[in-house]
């Protein structure tokens, strides 16, 4: 290894599964539903966006007078309704990745924005609950993404110092999140790539979650 990485934490939305699109058509239906119009690029501000930031940006952007959890509850019905009908669709090399890591000894960890009920079915509909060393989710944490916190939790749990871990994230607020932990982080990117300034923060960017083999496998 080109470090001493002993375990790999990994976002879930955008990261294992190809789920962070659907989030992108609902923020769009459920804003309309309740009179807002909005524009191309804030759900993609939104990606793993946490508490209590979630709910400021949006009365940034449409007033003090925004019901944020009453549109987020319409949204996640809207998911929902997605999920029913196409499935949650896991992103390449998904459990190819897991699988690999385990078999050497690596933990791995889930750290979402999601809560933990809604984790655990996720992950159980797909057959992976049981392949996590540690689920950590956002109801857990004092703050969310990209606050530290989650990260700097689920190395607390892992019992491990965050430079012992990869984190694997496809936002920049997921990236943010693990940077400031002290993570070294690995993007896999999903909607957008990284710009110069998120490009700083990363230890590697690569195409996909099978090309992490080669940063955990030292070269002859």
């Amino acid at each position: 290894m080109s470090k001493n990485i002993k375990a790999v934490i990994f976002d879930l939305d955008g990261t294992l599964t190809d789920t962070e699109k659907f989030y992108q058509i609902a923020w769009p239906k459920a804003l309309a539903h309740f009179g807002y119009e909005c524009e191309p690029w804030m759900p993609l501000e939104m990606r793993s966006l946490g508490r209590p930031f979630a709910p400021v940006k949006f009365k940034e952007w449409f007033g003090e007078d925004f019901d944020y959890h009453t549109v987020r509850e319409y949204r996640r019905g809207l998911v929902a309704d997605i999920i029913k009908e196409q499935g949650i669709p896991l992103k390449p090399g998904a459990v190819e990745i897991l699988t690999w890591l385990r078999e050497r000894g690596i933990l791995t960890c889930i750290a979402t924005a999601n809560e933990y009920e809604r984790t655990k079915g996720y992950l159980i509909k797909l057959g992976l609950f049981d392949h996590f060393d540690r689920i950590i989710c956002a109801d857990m944490v004092k703050q969310g993404k990209p606050a530290p916190d989650i990260y700097a939790y689920a190395c607390k749990e892992l019992g491990l110092s965050p430079e012992e871990t990869f984190a694997v994230e496809d936002s920049p607020n997921g990236v943010t999140s693990a940077y400031e932990a002290g993570c070294n982080v690995i993007m896999v990117p999903d909607l957008t790539q990284p710009d110069e300034e998120l490009s700083k923060k990363l230890y590697a960017c690569v195409p996909s979650l099978l090309d992490i083999k080669g940063l955990l496998t030292p070269t002859s």
